[in-house]
């Protein structure tokens, strides 16, 4: 049951990321040049623990890109759903990657769930999407749909090929160098852009809810104050990449060790974890809905413990 705890640990790393994401989220920072600093200390980390332990850089390691690519295009297209659409549909789609994760490792390489585990698995879930759901969607408020749905294929194609990295035996340090380095570059190549069409870029949490929506703190914006500087809004996000950083480096070892929609499904449960500082810290108070979902989330994470391999 290593990978459940590897899996669970990852999720309160994470978790601690959408906590940072959300106290930043109410600052006047630069959303681009912030998770450009994110994704330069992933880089910096791995690559030096990569030359400290001399690691061999394979041919697989260069999926990283590929994974670095598809994270910086689920957070655009998160960005884009929450900038033109509704904000609780948006979250809602983007905490189900690991559905389409499950079904995509059973097509591509025959991955099985047990009964028990496929029910916790479902319970999960469910917790989950009660923490996002909102009770003024409707069929006919569907705004930021398409945009939602491309954030939360992305964010699965990125597991799906943290767990391919690992079937390739690509060593875990490479691996994420590239994605990092990667992803870094695009964040900065569009920081660039903005700047250079004289966009300033100032993003404050425009509701609670996408706050609770992992990166989604950052994606809705307001200018308030006078916007931070340049160094100090990277000098941000590589303090916060430590979290991400950590995160990464226990979710692909967990996905070596299980199954890729369990080990989803269970750091899904960063979102609860941030709901939960809000409650305490911010002083946010649960609705119902909230509270049973993560009653749901930590029965469905039992189950897994007493049911898994």
């Amino acid at each position: 049951m290593l990978w459940l705890t590897l899996s669970v640990l990852a999720a309160v790393a994470f978790g601690l990321r959408g906590i940072l994401y959300h106290w930043t989220s109410q600052k006047p920072v630069n959303r681009n040049l912030m998770l450009c600093g994110v994704f330069a200390m992933g880089a910096i980390v791995n690559l030096s623990g990569a030359l400290l332990l001399s690691s061999e850089w394979t041919i697989g390691c260069l999926v990283g890109i590929q994974m670095g690519l598809f994270s910086f295009g689920a957070n655009a297209s998160m960005f884009k759903g929450f900038a033109v659409g509704k904000a609780s549909l948006v979250a809602i789609l983007t905490a189900l990657p690991s559905v389409v994760v499950v079904i995509a490792a059973f097509l591509l390489w025959d991955e099985r769930i047990g009964g028990l585990q496929l029910l916790a698995f479902a319970i999960i879930i469910g917790g989950v999407l009660l923490v996002r759901y909102s009770s003024d969607l409707s069929l006919r408020n569907l705004q930021g749909a398409q945009w939602g749905l491309l954030a939360m294929l992305l964010f699965a194609f990125n597991d799906l090929s943290g767990k391919w990295s690992t079937m390739l035996g690509a060593e875990l340090m490479p691996t994420l160098f590239f994605m990092f380095a990667s992803g870094t570059l695009c964040f900065f190549l569009w920081w660039l852009a903005d700047r250079r069409r004289g966009r300033t870029m100032l993003e404050t949490a425009a509701s609670a809810e996408a706050a609770a929506a992992d990166d989604a703190a950052l994606l809705l914006a307001t200018p308030r104050k006078a916007a931070w500087s340049g160094s100090r809004t990277f000098a941000t996000g590589l303090a916060i990449g430590l979290t991400n950083t950590a995160g990464m480096l226990l979710i692909v070892p967990a996905f070596d060790l299980g199954k890729a929609g369990l080990v989803s499904a269970v750091v899904a449960l960063n979102v609860p974890l941030v709901l939960l500082y809000t409650r305490f810290v911010v002083k946010d108070k649960f609705t119902v809905t909230e509270t049973t979902g993560i009653v749901l989330s930590l029965a469905g994470i039992l189950m897994m413990r007493l049911f898994g391999d």
